[in-house]
């Protein structure tokens, strides 16, 4: 006797829906991140630099930046600029997409960017220095940018606010 229960259509429906409104409420959360952000304040970002592996006169030189940044997309790829007094970085991508990756320090990395939970989430693999490292940007309580770095046992934070 076959019986034909439509309850699996129904979940496999519900699940599928589930995923949608997740992965949109990531990407909206995510769009909030696009504009102009300038520095406000930051927090052991030198431990990090340290351990990621940036030089100490590298190191010394980027604690005097206030960057401004600039996130941007253009038909699913985006892009953010890093623009201070010293130098202007940026780097292009498509979420979820590998990318080769040269870091502000000059380090040559493996990068793949993915939107999670309303969370850009940045991973890089440094192959010269061993290194993993994570940078997560998301809008925060008081509306502002926050980056948190973590690689290792080491978590740096940044803030930026919206630019006027």
């Amino acid at each position: 006797m076959i019986v034909r229960d439509n309850s699996m259509a129904i979940i496999l429906q519900f699940v599928l829906y589930r995923q949608e409104n997740n992965l949109n409420m990531a990407t909206d959360d995510v769009e909030k991140l696009k504009g102009t952000w300038d520095y406000v304040d930051g927090e052991h970002f030198d431990d990090y630099m340290k351990e990621i592996g940036v030089s100490f006169v590298t190191r010394q030189s980027a604690k005097l930046l206030k960057p401004r940044l600039v996130i941007s997309e253009n038909n699913g790829t985006w892009t953010l600029r890093s623009e201070s007094n010293i130098k202007t970085v940026s780097y292009d991508f498509v979420p979820g997409v590998a990318f080769d990756e040269t870091t502000p320090d000059g380090r040559e990395v493996k990068s793949t960017i993915d939107f999670t939970s309303g969370r850009w989430v940045h991973k890089t693999h440094d192959a010269k220095n061993n290194k993993d490292s994570t940078v997560e940007r998301y809008i925060d309580e008081q509306g502002q940018q926050q980056v948190v770095m973590t690689c290792g046992g080491v978590k740096a934070r940044r803030w930026y606010k919206r630019a006027s």
